[in-house]
């Protein structure tokens, strides 16, 4: 999206608050000639004459003298609005007609219509935000749980900012002694201690490096957890994703292949989503229909940021279960085991998967169940991995969610907390760290002073583009092109 110098010198209008019929309806207006285009149709005060920050009643009228509504009309005046120049707000009734004629009022006395996220921009220009703030703001609109709307309120009120800020003004300390040592490069003089740079490249490096560790869990909060539920056919899969969100989301049936498509449902746990994603059993498919569901499955395990592979402790087993996960498991995915229908067979012993040799094994099941073809399979997880559970009567379902918590959340997190959720962000740390890699090499090897100055000012550059200090043009029609009208 393009937006010019020009662009940026007009009064913009635009409907702040959701389309379609409400009790009330903003209408936000900023720039140079806010007021006085509300002015020209408000039948009440001289806003123009009146302080910034007050609210005032009046009507809204035509060229025709035809009252569109009546109104309470907000004005925040120059640096003292969010955009950082004159803002007036107009709240009207919700009705989509009134709405519409209005802003066509405003239009017609000199505003254009706001592109999407004109008025952030313009926070952004007119320096009441940085350009990660302004980011977190779209954030914090798109949040749906607690967790994504306490990283994103924390952003926008510069926590992110202030750490990297700190970050850029410890490396300039050193970049502007060593760009003086290159003025008196005929002296062979140093300015710039090697040892307390190095050093402090050193801690800068280590917090980066957890600032980028901090982005997993980040991305996490921010767009949910793809949860997959994968497993035989009747392995009680959709019985699980029922006992989970404690409702009969998917028809449960004794007949296998009963899941033949993919169901999805969010699931809140402590201020973090779930997506869970409930799919067809694993098995040779019985037809057309059922092989494109089992395609789907493996589609969506191959997806997911964590696995719950469900199996019937009765009718399967535990080679079954071996090749199962084996087939299943991807590295860097967390997954659950879970040993379902323990109603049935409360004597069951998870450990059994860990230890498929257990000569008790076979002592255990029914004289007619098959002797165990074990192989060489071999479970690489944790005891903590397996959980017996009965989805059926809800058996150890809380303790189900804590451990789904736990897979995914593996630090504490407090308000104080910074974590990194952007993946632009994530990018530029990268690079700055690429760059402080090169500073430190330079060290070591005794390069010349200029070679080291130009790996910090690149290093520099990478964190100024976090927070929009430096070369950020190209970036602001993609980053603000995403963010709703009116805001």
């Amino acid at each position: 999206m393009n937006y010019s110098k020009h662009d940026l010198t007009d009064t913009i209008v635009a409907l702040a608050t959701p389309p379609g019929v409400g009790a009330i309806g903003v209408i936000r207006l900023s720039g140079e000639a806010a007021l006085s285009i509300v002015e020209q149709v408000f039948s009440g005060k001289k806003l123009t004459k009146q302080p910034s920050h007050t609210l005032h009643f009046g009507s809204i009228k035509n060229d025709e003298g035809q009252v569109l509504d009546e109104v309470l009309v907000s004005i925040f005046k120059g640096s003292n609005s969010y955009t950082g120049e004159n803002t007036a707000e107009v709240s009207c009734h919700g009705s989509p007609f009134i709405l519409q004629k209005i802003i066509e009022l405003f239009v017609e006395k000199g505003a254009r219509l706001a592109q999407p996220g004109e008025f952030t921009l313009r926070a952004f220009l007119n320096g009441k935000m940085d350009l990660s703030q302004a980011e977190a703001v779209a954030d914090l609109i798109a949040s749906t749980s607690e967790g994504s709307h306490s990283v994103a309120i924390r952003q926008m009120r510069g926590g992110f900012s202030h750490e990297i800020q700190r970050l850029r003004e410890e490396l300039v300390n050193f970049a502007s002694l060593i760009e003086l040592e290159l003025d008196f490069a005929e002296e062979d003089v140093e300015f710039a201690n090697r040892d307390q740079l190095k050093a402090t490249i050193l801690k800068i490096q280590s917090f980066i490096h957890s600032l980028l560790q901090s982005f997993k869990l980040g991305n996490v909060l921010k767009t949910g957890v793809p949860t997959v539920i994968a497993g035989r056919p009747n392995a009680g899969k959709s019985t699980l994703l029922n006992a989970l969100l404690n409702e009969e989301r998917a028809i449960v049936s004794e007949i296998a292949g009963t899941t033949r498509d993919t169901v999805e449902e969010v699931l809140n746990i402590n201020g973090v989503e779930f997506r869970l994603i409930d799919t067809a059993g694993i098995r040779e498919a019985q037809d057309q229909i059922e092989a494109i569901g089992v395609e789907r499955t493996m589609e969506k395990v191959s997806q997911a940021a964590l696995l719950v592979y469900v199996f019937d402790i009765v009718e399967t087993k535990i080679d079954e279960v071996l090749a199962d996960v084996a087939s299943l498991q991807t590295e860097g995915v967390p997954l659950l085991i879970i040993c379902n229908k323990m109603d049935k067979l409360p004597s069951y012993k998870p450990e059994w998967l860990l230890n498929p040799t257990d000569p008790s094994i076979n002592e255990f099941f029914f004289a007619n169940r098959e002797q165990l073809a074990v192989g060489s399979w071999q479970l690489a997880v944790r005891p903590e991995q397996i959980i017996t559970l009965s989805a059926k009567n809800g058996m150890n379902v809380p303790y189900l969610k804590e451990k789904l918590y736990q897979s995914v959340i593996s630090q504490k997190m407090t308000g104080e907390s910074t974590i990194v959720t952007n993946a632009r962000h994530s990018e530029a740390l990268q690079k700055a760290a690429a760059s402080l890699d090169d500073v430190l090499h330079g060290l070591d090897a005794g390069v010349t002073s200029d070679f080291v100055a130009m790996d910090i000012r690149r290093a520099l550059a990478f964190l100024g583009e976090i927070t929009g200090e430096v070369g950020v043009e190209d970036l602001l029609g993609n980053i603000f092109s995403k963010f709703c009208i009116g805001k």
